[in-house]
């Protein structure tokens, strides 16, 4: 039994012994990776820390201080706000679709212009997302989150704001939200039948979706990526520079500051969606592994917190949070590398980015306070809210 374990309930509450349970491994990896980021924000600008690299600094800074604080809050508070906080995000992604609020950017309607700031509010729906999901399935039994009607209660929950998003049309991140939504349902217990069976309907609906229920662009990206060479110039430019920026790093790269690729702007979006590249360019197949190395460090380990956590909730709070974190890593590797259509997908705490960066700092907060409150035990029932 852990030093932990044998711990009185009452010095738990401590400040002092919340901070001495976190998961140190897990804040020094996020820092390592947000640090590499506005290394090559750094470079790209050409050695400049304006117009990214500053700013990367300054709000990573910032949201690691509101990470570390929300891993003090109890998790019967997080499960208080779960549905609260999933209706609001879910009316903010409404606001986009029915009200003069909504800003388009990048060709797409997903942006929320509030005056002061605007914001994305399909990056926060996923946090709003796991842990409604984690609520409801705390509530119910192994055998309902298995197989029964009721589950059409959390396919719903995934389904009302993974349509949304895609109508904006944002399909990086109804991707997400998507797999998301089905990775905590997996988690939670779902029969294999039920997951074969949507696999075989998801793989029978993509033809007829890709040729009628997408945007032109949308289809053409799809189509690009399948053969980018058709249209080197066009549509397959992204795709060809990116893989050009990957290749030609070789094994150690062409060093720091010294990809062409990059620094001359041949690669699109090198501060964002193909900043990746960058970094294979520059540290070759060496830095490229480092960085992925971090990426698969930090995903088992919040795992681990997710399995060593006492309530149903927090289990599959912490679990579903690394889902959606892992699902950017895969997506925007698999992007990059020309294994799947560019769909806006950022590679996270690497990227310049406020909201994708939030959003995975909030969601490493809720993992957190599922480690250091990894002995607390909700009740079932609903009695918290």
């Amino acid at each position: 039994m852990t030093a932990s374990a044998l711990t009185r309930p009452g010095e738990r509450d401590r400040l002092s012994t919340k901070i001495t349970e976190l998961d140190w491994r897990l804040v020094g990896l996020l820092c390592v990776v947000a640090m590499v980021g506005a290394a090559m924000l750094y470079s790209i600008a050409g050695g400049q820390w304006q117009p990214w690299a500053v700013k990367h600094v300054i709000r990573f800074g910032a949201l690691l201080v509101v990470m570390l604080a929300m891993a003090m809050v109890h998790p019967k508070w997080w499960f208080r706000a779960a549905y609260p906080l999933y209706g609001v995000l879910l009316v903010l992604v409404l606001m986009i679709e029915f009200t003069p609020l909504g800003y388009v950017a990048g060709g797409a309607r997903n942006w929320l212009n509030l005056g002061f700031i605007r914001i994305q509010p399909a990056e926060f729906i996923k946090l709003g997302l796991v842990l409604a999901l984690a609520r409801w399935y705390h509530n119910h039994t192994a055998q309902e989150a298995r197989w029964s009607w009721k589950l059409l209660i959390p396919a719903a929950m995934v389904g009302v704001p993974f349509l949304l998003v895609a109508k904006q049309p944002d399909l990086g991140s109804a991707m997400v939200i998507g797999l998301t939504g089905a990775a905590v349902m997996f988690v939670a217990g779902l029969s294999w039948r039920v997951i074969a069976a949507g696999a075989a309907a998801a793989v029978a609906v993509i033809p007829p979706f890709v040729m009628f229920g997408m945007h032109e662009y949308q289809r053409n990206r799809v189509l690009t990526f399948l053969s980018p060479e058709s249209d080197p110039s066009g549509t397959g430019y992204n795709i060809i520079q990116s893989k050009i920026a990957l290749g030609s790093g070789g094994v150690l790269g062409k060093g720091y500051g010294l990809g062409s690729q990059s620094q001359l702007e041949f690669l699109p979006e090198r501060h964002t969606d193909f900043i990746f590249s960058t970094v294979a360019e520059e540290f070759g197949f060496v830095g490229s592994f480092a960085v992925l190395a971090c990426y698969v460090a930090i995903i088992l380990i919040s795992l681990r917190i997710a399995s060593l956590a006492h309530s149903h909730f927090g289990r599959i709070a912490a679990a579903g949070m690394t889902a959606f974190f892992a699902l950017f890593v895969l997506i925007n590797g698999a992007m990059v590398m020309g294994l799947a259509p560019v769909v806006g997908v950022p590679m996270p705490l690497l990227s310049y980015g406020g909201s994708s960066m939030m959003t995975v700092m909030f969601g490493f907060g809720l993992v957190l306070s599922t480690r250091v409150h990894r002995y607390v035990e909700l009740p079932k029932g609903h009695g918290l809210f």
